[in-house]
């Protein structure tokens, strides 16, 4: 009895520990297990050599790094963005990082809110290359505002930026795919509010819930085609994407930055799972720092549960506190 006892208490232990180990583990993660195995086991990375990659809005922030850590990598690339010093000194650090000369590297400053002139970019880029391979759907800007306070005007302008010229520009590409490269690929840069209804920001949430709405309907459209979408759903990362968010009224920027003891995700980390994300085709990647990570699983997987906790748990304070990494 007393040996029987022993058994059960040492199993009893070493399962516990394990619990505890593997709570201790998944505190630590930046990033999904699926993505978090194959940062481990996926596809090399040295896959992006020779691949021409497009990445909207690469002018600053997540888009820039993201040109960086495929330059390196000598992927051929195209960055658009609408501030043209910025998109050329981001080009320029490009050739001087990647394996290739300054004819590898494409900037394109145009507004892609200007739906009329997508065409004209993708042909530049066809005649540059010959090929694309990758459209990074990145584009788009972020917003700090109160739900009653947002007039419809912001709304519109969010959606334009965020969802109708990232969703014209893919369905032109998507015809090139169709006509010349099925084995094409698109990734969306979309957020933790795209998975998660974040509060203070609904214009901002509203179009990334419709970004993920647009392209599973296209995922399901496009069925057995070797066509690839990565949904890509980022936390806290530095940027100064803040700096030129909407308020709640249109023409209105918030002008705020981080501040200096804000702990959340670098870019160069957050761009080079994204990278990696991109390279194995996930259909989804979440990257985020804790406790944003684990919104994203029990919104998922509990959301019953999420939509009665969070509410009370979310306030402007704790919020604010949570998009400082904090």
């Amino acid at each position: 009895m007393f040996e029987c006892d022993c058994f059960f208490g040492l199993v009893t232990f070493t399962i516990l520990s394990l619990f505890i180990w593997a709570i201790y583990k998944f505190s630590k993660l930046d990033c999904d297990l699926e993505l978090l195995l194959l940062t481990k086991f996926g596809r090399s990375l040295d896959n992006y050599h020779g691949k021409v990659v497009w990445i909207t809005g690469s002018s600053s922030g997540i888009g820039e790094e993201l040109a960086y850590t495929l330059a390196k990598l000598g992927a051929k690339l195209v960055l658009s963005g609408t501030n043209k010093e910025r998109l050329e000194n981001v080009a320029r650090k490009c050739v001087e990082m990647g394996p290739y000369n300054d004819s590898n590297v494409l900037a394109l400053q145009f507004d892609i809110t200007d739906t009329s002139c997508h065409q004209d970019q993708l042909d530049r880029i066809l005649t540059k290359f010959g090929k694309l391979d990758i459209l990074v759907n990145n584009a788009g800007r972020s917003q700090r505002a109160f739900f009653q306070e947002i007039t419809v005007e912001v709304d519109k302008a969010l959606f334009d930026i965020n969802v109708f010229s990232l969703v014209n520009l893919t369905r032109v590409v998507l015809n090139y795919y169709f006509e010349k490269n099925p084995d094409g690929q698109f990734a969306v840069t979309s957020s933790t509010a795209g998975i998660v209804g974040v509060p203070y920001s609904a214009s901002y949430t509203g179009s990334k819930h419709a970004l993920h709405g647009y392209f599973e309907c296209l995922r399901m459209e496009l069925g057995t085609r070797g066509i690839a979408i990565t949904m890509l759903a980022l936390g806290p990362t530095f940027s100064n994407v803040i700096v030129n968010a909407f308020t709640g009224k249109l023409n209105e920027k918030t002008g705020k930055s981080h501040q200096a003891d804000a702990s959340r995700m670098s870019t160069s980390r957050c761009a080079h799972l994204m990278a990696i994300a991109i390279i194995n085709k996930l259909d989804e990647a979440w990257i985020a720092q804790q406790p944003v990570l684990s919104m994203h699983y029990i919104s998922q997987y509990f959301a019953p549960l999420a939509r009665k906790i969070l509410p009370r748990f979310m306030t402007v304070e704790r919020m604010n506190r949570i998009r400082e990494g904090k």
